[in-house]
């Protein structure tokens, strides 16, 4: 009997061995690991730290701005940093010295930087807006200061824009976004931009600053953060703002952005596949960072042209302080994951995922973090949507054509952009042959009455609110020529019609279904007696 039961006993031992998992010889234990910088990048951060929790590790971080993170960094505060600018810019005369300690930048998520407006036609929200790249830089260095500019009627040739006042939003703080944003500027448009750092008292050539300069007297606001911003422009009372922000604010927000005028001609929206097109043509340095001019003037119609991608500054080769081997091994454990599994979140948070060059680059620092458990990292082992096991960008080659509406010229796309898909009424397209950006506007004629391009008559002609920029009344006369007409349609009056007929409709029904059964009953017994 003894014997029987150790042999159930070991069937039942060798049974469970079968069912269940073996316990690994090792568990990977993780330490708490704590980083700061980019609010940028702060959404896809917060998002990956939340994502690993189910693997035990514990990862805290704090967008506290791209130059507040690289010097908690260097001063040992964090583990890792997050910024869009590498250490050694010299800004306002200050130069940031790199830390004493060995370091890396590697590649952590790439997007566009957008522009997010808050304009109305009337009570309508532009949902639509189209800027070309000087017509951006002239916003921002204070040149076009009204809505109504000629400049931006001609990017906008079907949208009669109000005669408003400008207020560009900028950051108050030391930021990675006003870096990459005064990067663009001073390498498309070093004129304007010296210039105006020569009216903030900078020294010339002004090159790019993680500290946007503001110029007493231009009417800009400057507010603290990526949420600041967006959360400034998004305010109902705030008509009239525009900033420059991580496309994944104004996509939260269900706010617009404007769409910006590519080298090829094509007015294009900061989209994951648009960032990818783009990101093809950025160049890596030696050290990691990035070179961008070939993004800014890629021809291909698809590319967005402020697209970049922010870098995580790590400690490689060697301990130091208080960066252990766990931390290390958590930090490695935590890279590997958003560049491959984590990445899959990009588009889908306002960002772009990685293309491959990228990931590579950034597998290759990984595996210096002190205490990092190297992976592979490939088209087959990595679920990042960009890479192919053929080494090519699935998203790049996936990535839409644009549509003709979106090519510079008379015509223009009313679908709405960024967080805001609804669309924006149009104006009729302007007739005649009109050069592009012709603005088809009332008033815009040159006649002394009637409206439109080339209006000719006598009277006094449309007049227009210089703050909605509607017409509010129109003068005696009456003109000819490229008139762009409408006709009031009072869709109220229209469904009270409509009700009346139904109702008379089922009132002839009711009197047919009570009367005429009894009067036909009569007729018939009549018809019957001799």
């Amino acid at each position: 009997m003894a014997r029987i039961r150790h042999g159930l006993a070991a069937g039942l031992v060798l049974l469970l061995g079968v069912l269940l998992p073996a316990a690994p010889a090792h568990a990977v234990v993780y330490v708490p690991i704590s980083g700061a910088g980019s609010s940028w990048s702060g959404p896809a951060v917060y998002q990956w730290a939340s994502n690993v929790k189910q693997y035990g590790m514990t990862v805290s971080y704090a967008d506290t701005g791209s130059s507040d993170g690289r010097n908690r960094f260097k001063s040992g505060v964090v583990d890792f940093a997050v910024s869009e600018i590498p250490y050694g810019l010299t800004d306002g005369g200050v130069v940031d010295y790199p830390p004493t300690t060995k370091f890396s930048y590697m590649p952590i998520v790439a997007g566009g930087t957008s522009l997010m407006y808050n304009l109305k036609i009337g009570n309508s929200r532009v949902t639509n807006l189209r800027l070309s790249g000087e017509v951006v830089a002239k916003i921002f260095t204070g040149v076009i200061t009204n809505w109504s500019d000629p400049a931006i009627k001609a990017d906008n040739p079907r949208l009669n824009l109000p005669a408003r006042k400008i207020v560009p939003v900028v950051r108050s703080d030391g930021s990675g976004t006003s870096a990459q944003f005064t990067m663009w500027l001073s390498t498309k448009y070093p004129n304007l931009w010296n210039d105006y750092c020569r009216k903030a008292g900078r020294s010339t050539p002004c090159g790019f600053t993680s500290n946007y300069p503001v110029v007493p007297g231009l009417g800009f606001t400057a507010q603290s953060g990526s949420n600041g911003v967006s959360g400034y422009v998004k305010q109902d009372g705030n008509i009239g703002t525009i900033t420059y922000v991580e496309y994944s604010y104004a996509v939260n927000l269900n706010f617009p952005v404007a769409k910006v005028l590519n080298k090829a001609g094509y007015f294009i929206e900061p989209t994951a596949s648009s960032v990818a097109v783009a990101l093809v043509q950025a160049q890596i340095k030696s050290d990691l960072t990035q070179k961008l001019e070939g993004v800014y003037d890629a021809t291909d119609k698809r590319a967005y042209p402020l697209s970049s991608y922010s870098y995580m500054i790590i400690p490689v080769d060697q301990v130091s302080g208080s960066f252990s081997l766990d931390k290390g091994r958590t930090l490695a454990a935590f890279a590997y994951y958003f560049l491959c599994e984590g990445q899959q979140q990009a588009e889908s948070l306002g960002y772009s995922p990685l293309p491959v060059n990228l990931v590579a680059a950034g597998k290759a620092q990984v595996d210096r973090i002190p205490g990092a458990v190297p992976k592979p990292i490939d088209g087959r082992s990595c679920n990042n949507p960009t890479l192919r096991p053929d080494g090519k960008n699935a998203l790049a080659e996936k990535a839409p054509q644009p549509k003709e509406c979106d090519r510079g010229g008379t015509d223009m796309c009313a679908s709405g952009t960024g967080g805001a898909r609804y669309n924006t009424p149009l104006l009729a397209a302007p007739t005649g042959g009109a050069s592009p950006g012709a603005s088809a506007s009332p008033g815009a004629g040159t006649g002394t009455g009637g409206t439109g391009t080339g209006g000719t008559g006598t009277g006094s002609g449309t007049v227009i609110d210089p703050d909605t920029g509607q017409p509010i009344g129109t003068g005696g006369g009456t003109g000819t020529g490229g008139d762009v007409t409408a006709t009031t349609v009072d869709l109220a009056a229209q469904d009270r019609s409509t009700r009346r007929g139904m109702l008379l409709l089922a009132a002839a029904t009711l009197v047919a279904v009570v009367l005429l059964p009894p009067l036909l009953a009569r007729t018939l017994r009549n018809r019957r007696r001799p």
